[in-house]
């Protein structure tokens, strides 16, 4: 597989998780993976999609099909994002013209996860023994499929035990727009998640998504509760470091 890659940060990555987006790419140039970041990327037009503004969205989409032209691997450190590239994006110019632009430009979105698979990536695990549990993000869960690439890179680690949540496939009621739309549902939503969290007994949760874990650590601080939240990016990177977290 090349090993040459553009790599895109998404908006939450670029407006609030610039740590998760360093150690992202920190992660593909240990593995020798040559990464090509446009200054000019922008939103993966999945907020105005789920809004209905179709309009808007393509020429969004059509945007960064022209940004990220060369046939490259379009790696993305989210699921969520990925899903709304390599497969909304394909239903949103069902019978339009430029469908075979998107189409190969969607074909060459992968979430890094599955993209270190493919390569083979090892880690060496420098970390003290430790028990996590793991949130599943709906849309990497049910569109891009990442979700099984992202635990296999836990499962590389020795020292790290993953405990399984009962109720891993429920929402975290954030959904984008949804928690604005719909706060006291969402707000419901989260506590579940929390309750679920808590009762797995593990003092830390991982996810690969990094807007259902703004929304968890939010609802986990309302609670009070001594749990920590991490990007799996950013987990792997302090493994990798020996970095206590």
């Amino acid at each position: 597989m090349q090993k040459k890659v553009y790599f895109y940060a998404t908006c939450l990555g670029t407006a609030a998780m610039q740590t998760t987006v360093l150690n992202s790419i920190k992660l593909l140039r240990s593995a020798g993976v040559e990464v090509i970041f446009k200054k000019d990327q922008t939103c993966c037009g999945q907020p105005s999609y789920n809004t209905g503004y179709f309009k808007d969205t393509k020429k969004i989409a059509l945007f960064n099909a022209e940004l990220f032209s060369e046939d490259l691997p379009v790696v993305i450190p989210s699921g969520s994002c990925g899903g709304m590239m390599s497969h909304d994006y394909l239903e949103l110019f069902k019978n339009d013209s430029n469908y075979e632009k998107i189409k190969n430009f969607s074909s060459r979105v992968i979430e890094l996860s599955q993209y270190l698979e493919k390569i083979g990536f090892s880690i060496e695990d420098k970390g003290e023994p430790i028990k996590v549990t793991w949130h599943t993000n709906c849309h990497a869960f049910r569109v891009q499929k990442s979700i099984e690439a992202n635990k296999n890179l836990l499962k590389k680690l020795k020292n790290v035990e993953l405990v399984e949540l009962k109720y891993e496939e429920e929402c975290c009621g954030f959904g984008g727009t949804f928690s604005v739309k719909e706060p006291e549902i969402s707000n419901a939503m989260a506590i579940a998640k929390v309750n679920d969290i808590v009762n797995s007994g593990a003092k830390i949760i991982l996810s690969a998504d990094g807007g259902c874990l703004l929304n968890i650590k939010g609802t986990i601080d309302k609670m009070g509760l001594d749990i920590k939240c991490y990007h799996l990016y950013d987990f792997l990177v302090s493994r990798m470091e020996g970095v206590s977290l």
